[in-house]
């Protein structure tokens, strides 16, 4: 049984494995077939940062469970804009609903969190901290498009501030994956992350040049250089449209290459790629949903 989900750092792999295992089996609900399993539940989504698919997949697979949920809206027109807490905002929705999605903008809220709260808090990205759920899905994607045995996978962009790629590398360590890092100078992994992944075993090798990997890889897992992340506009000019993935940088690559983005995408990619066998960036949306799905039935012990 799942309680609180805040890092990637706080699972095993044979739990992953049992979660990805699991997420397959609710694919027929999130096309659509009709389940009651969390009928009477109620989810409440707490988003002091912006989001698109996080929060509307966690929505969707909440009602297509038979749940429902509830939204503390915008921060400015709720009682945070009074200068409440966050604990005090997390005890007050814990009695109010069964389990609690939330994303903000300072690392470690999370785990804060959830030293306040009652019900599960779904960890949904803190700052540049950790995003788990956004990398389950991945994970998930990578074993239904491709192969998580002997990976190949370069991670490219951000990797400095990028809290999805953070998660990502410590899951990914957990398979033995073959790693390479590639960023702008200004963005590599932080020295810890990057120690940790080699204590875990990981094979880890970074580059700025992604056309020097892109022949070698199953997966190329490109990320937004994230602008609200810089502390100084001026350092976010200098690596702003650093890679860009094209047809024609995708013509060096394996027939089995697949390309995901955990979106939103700026000019990184291409819209050209879209159409090509390699794009895999919507599917990998859409598995946000049956993923989670398995995490909030965990979490709310419907599982």
């Amino acid at each position: 049984m799942l309680h609180h989900i805040i890092s990637m750092k706080d699972f095993s792999r044979d739990e992953i494995d049992i979660i990805l295992k699991r997420a397959k089996g609710f694919e027929p609900i999130a096309k659509g077939k009709k389940s009651d399993m969390l009928s009477g539940k109620i989810l409440a989504t707490l988003f002091y940062e912006p989001s698109t698919r996080t929060r509307m997949s966690f929505e969707t697979a909440m009602k297509r469970l038979g749940g429902d949920v509830i939204d503390l809206g915008s921060i400015e027109s709720s009682s945070v804009a009074k200068g409440e807490t966050l604990a005090d905002t997390i005890r007050v929705i814990g009695n109010y609903a069964d389990a609690i999605v939330l994303r903000h903008t300072r690392e470690g809220a999370a785990r804060m969190a959830a030293e306040h709260s009652r019900v599960p808090i779904i960890n949904a990205g803190d700052g540049a901290g950790h995003h788990p759920t956004q990398t389950l899905l991945d994970l998930y994607t990578i074993m239904r498009e491709s192969s998580l045995s002997n990976l190949k996978i370069a991670i490219v962009g951000d990797l400095k501030y990028g809290r999805t790629v953070h998660s990502l590398a410590y899951a990914l360590s957990l398979y033995r994956a073959d790693m390479t890092l590639v960023s702008p100078k200004q963005l590599q992994m932080p020295d810890v992350i990057k120690k940790d992944l080699k204590k875990q075993g990981a094979s880890v090798s970074e580059t700025v040049n992604i056309e020097g990997v892109i022949d070698d890889i199953d997966v190329l897992y490109i990320t937004r250089i994230q602008k609200e992340r810089f502390p100084d506009p001026s350092e976010y000019q200098k690596v702003a449209g650093s890679y860009r993935v094209t047809e024609e940088l995708l013509k060096k690559a394996r027939n089995n290459l697949i390309v995901m983005h955990p979106l939103p995408r700026v000019d990184e990619i291409d819209p050209a790629v879209d159409g090509t066998r390699y794009a895999r960036y919507f599917e990998q949306a859409f598995y946000g949903v049956p993923v989670r799905m398995t995490l909030l039935a965990m979490a709310m012990e419907a599982l």
